[in-house]
């Protein structure tokens, strides 16, 4: 009896998360199915008449209605996945390489040098704005690529480090070893056998860091404040004007800027949990 009656709690604690979770992003996509006047209509409706695209087709610069918005979203949409794709390239490459480094070699000041990136991650991101829009402003890369890509790096590597360095720990030194035996060199036994061992742990920090990245907000913002380089979410914003909100639109630009991430996770969920497994333990 009390297991039945505990089942029927779980089934509606879930029910409870599901709809508290996915109804906004339901009521975006419904809502970016609708005309302006659907959607201001009382009393709401929750489901729409008759579907229209002309949302979609007026954020990506078709219609009659998209004279504002002509190709800006999707600029923005290319400038995200340029600026998450390479943060998450730069990031996984050092993070592979300064892990193996930190877990395998020895070299003075190992584990001091190591704790010291690693409790980077204990401070106030949006401290270090300011200190990295003048040195990005004195080297030439503000409204760059290179230059949100470096920042983006430089955010999401400690995690990534972490992630990697677990990786290696738990990888069983006598693989090497035993390589090593046979003749093989350093850079032998990391290509050939630790990078193909470890490659879910690579794939989980790829994903979570392009999520973080695809994701970001106020570094881009004032680091890329043109439609060169601004990313989508950046874009999102830009589309409600000072008197006149066009709801329908935000709503279809907000489906096409989740959409990537949604599907990642969907698709991806087991890499991204092995991922936050092996950066929470040692």
């Amino acid at each position: 009896m009390k297991r039945s009656r505990y089942g029927w709690l779980r089934v509606v604690g879930i029910g409870v998360l599901l709809l508290w979770s996915l109804f906004p992003v339901y009521w975006a996509l419904n809502t970016s199915l609708m005309t302006n006047a659907q959607a201001q209509s009382s009393p709401p409706s929750f489901f729409p008449t008759h579907f229209v695209f002309s949302n979609y087709e007026a954020i990506f610069g078709f219609g009659p209605s998209s004279a504002s918005t002509a190709g800006g979203i999707g600029r923005a949409l290319l400038n995200s996945s340029v600026e998450s794709l390479g943060a998450t390239v730069l990031t996984l490459v050092l993070a592979t390489i300064g892990a193996y480094a930190f877990a395998r070699l020895r070299f003075r000041f190992q584990g001091f040098l190591f704790y010291v990136v690693i409790a980077t991650l204990t401070l106030p991101v949006y401290a270090t704005l300011i200190p990295i829009y003048t040195i990005l402003t004195k080297l030439g890369l503000v409204n760059t690529y290179l230059g949100i890509i470096l920042v983006y790096t430089s955010g999401f590597l400690p995690l990534a480090m972490w992630i990697m360095y677990n990786m290696f720990q738990a990888l069983p030194a006598s693989i090497e070893e035993a390589a090593s035996i046979d003749g093989a060199t350093t850079l032998q036994i990391f290509r050939r056998i630790v990078l193909p061992i470890v490659r879910p742990g690579m794939a989980a920090a790829a994903i979570i860091t392009f999520l973080f990245g695809w994701g970001q907000f106020i570094f881009p913002l004032v680091l890329g404040s043109t439609n060169s380089t601004e990313p989508l979410t950046v874009a999102l914003s830009a589309l409600s004007g000072r008197h006149v909100v066009p709801y329908t639109m935000i709503n279809a630009a907000a489906i096409v800027a989740i959409a990537v991430p949604a599907v990642i996770v969907f698709f991806l969920n087991r890499y991204i949990v092995d991922g936050i497994v092996a950066g929470s333990v040692k």
